[in-house]
């Protein structure tokens, strides 16, 4: 009596198979690596929720100096919560600060914030406040997506509402500054902090 056949092993996965999928983990391991993720969701929003106050707290001030302070104020007080929103994050999640996509953030930032103080004390020297709003939204925009190229794609595209808020702020009528102000800085930062908080882990 003849032996039973044996069955025929499963068919080996073809070669080219394994080959896309190393590639395709390969493609997506430098994509994290390459990126800056701990662009602070929570952090976020919280500068929109004191974006808000600052809002109501420079419509009430006088014109000129008073408007002024109270934004600059709002500034200095965004950047401190922005910067331990980031370290409380990136040591959360293991990401170190002074890595290549932290500092290729940083730097891409940077010169749009030079070109705000700048245009800041150029335009209030000249009487050119009522231009404020729409060129910190349309310069902070520019930042924001400059920098996101080397982050997760939700913060280039909130950079993206900024510039669009930022030039319907130049064509609106100046006295609307502030509105515009509170919709994007309070607003837009709410809105796109709670995504990156939901999407990228806090």
């Amino acid at each position: 009596m003849s032996p039973a056949p044996r069955p025929d092993p499963a068919e080996p996965t073809p070669l080219h198979d394994h080959a896309f999928e190393s590639l395709r983990f390969i493609r997506e391991t430098m994509e994290r690596a390459g990126s800056f993720t701990a662009v602070p969701g929570r952090a976020t929003m919280a500068i929109g929720a004191t974006a808000m106050g600052a809002a109501i707290w420079a419509h009430r001030s006088h014109p000129g100096d008073g408007w002024l302070r109270a934004w600059i104020v709002k500034g200095i007080v965004a950047v401190a919560i922005s910067a331990v929103g980031i370290v409380h994050k990136a040591r959360r999640l293991g990401f170190p600060l002074d890595s290549g996509p932290a500092r290729k953030f940083a730097l891409a930032f940077a010169p749009a914030l030079v070109a705000g103080g700048v245009l800041t004390w150029a335009l209030a020297a000249q009487g050119l406040g009522p231009l404020l709003p729409g060129t910190w939204l349309l310069i902070y925009g520019t930042g924001v997506t400059a920098a996101g190229a080397m982050s997760v794609r939700i913060v280039p595209l909130m950079g993206a509402a900024f510039m669009l808020l930022g030039v319907a702020a130049l064509a609106a009528a100046p006295a609307h500054g502030d509105w515009f102000m509170a919709a994007g800085f309070g607003g837009l930062h709410l809105a796109f902090g709670a995504a990156i908080a939901r999407k990228y882990g806090g």
